[in-house]
């Protein structure tokens, strides 16, 4: 299930982007230069592990895991935080949870294209990609 969203992805639309910044509590000078990013995401897969990688002019990140397993992630905006990817209904859901905060960043298909949803405390981001 996870096979479908294996390739490379380019950011064309973001909204509420910056709002959502300002939720997770980032600095006003990371959003700025996060709100001008145009990302790459790369993911694939070995065996059960899902590699995500993720490629900006800001900053690149990485992360692997395995479904259903919680890892430690260092977030683009530096938050140390707890994470789970879990498949639900064919979307890939990860919370993210550090200092007694919690968010989601839900990724889904959508007409070939990758949605992504981000969630804390009712603002709600959503970013399309599509496929390179």
């Amino acid at each position: 299930m996870c096979n479908r969203f294996v390739g490379t992805w380019k950011l064309v639309s973001s909204e509420n982007f910056d709002d959502y910044m300002k939720e997770l509590g980032v600095g006003l000078a990371t959003r700025k230069l996060g709100g001008l990013s145009k990302p790459s995401v790369i993911i694939s897969m070995k065996g059960d592990i899902v590699t995500l990688r993720t490629e900006s002019t800001f900053k690149n990140t990485e992360i692997s895991f395995k479904l259903g397993q919680q890892f430690d992630e260092t977030t683009a905006d530096d938050r140390k935080v707890k994470s789970v990817v879990t498949l639900e209904k064919g979307s890939l859901v990860q919370v993210q949870k550090w200092n007694g905060k919690e968010t989601t960043i839900k990724r889904r298909l959508v007409d070939g294209k990758m949605v992504v949803e981000c969630a804390m405390k009712g603002v709600v981001c959503t970013r399309v990609y599509e496929r390179v």
